[in-house]
């Protein structure tokens, strides 16, 4: 369970980025499933770059454990989503 623990808060923070970002891009229609998900992969890959940044034992205790899950993962979400929204707004002005 300690190991699923930090994917869950990512996915969670994730999906809270996305839905944030969601809402601050009113003119582009982004669909809810699509926010939901492009947030929740988002959360896991800003988790897993964080993560890995953070593997210098110097850094760690800035942003490790549970802060680090949830900044990186609200930090992928809300980044993939604004892609998401960037592509989508493009392709509808076709």
């Amino acid at each position: 369970m300690e190991q699923l623990m930090p994917i869950i808060i990512q996915v969670i923070a994730g999906i809270a980025g996305g839905q944030a970002v969601g809402a601050a891009l009113k003119q582009v229609p982004i669909s809810q499933v699509v926010k939901i998900i492009s947030g929740a992969v988002g959360g896991l890959g800003g988790g897993a770059i964080l993560g890995n940044l953070l593997g210098d034992p110097a850094t760690a205790n800035a942003l490790g454990g549970l802060l680090g899950d949830v900044v990186g993962g609200a930090g992928g979400g809300a980044i993939l989503t604004g892609i998401v929204g960037a592509i989508m707004g493009a392709m509808n002005k076709r």
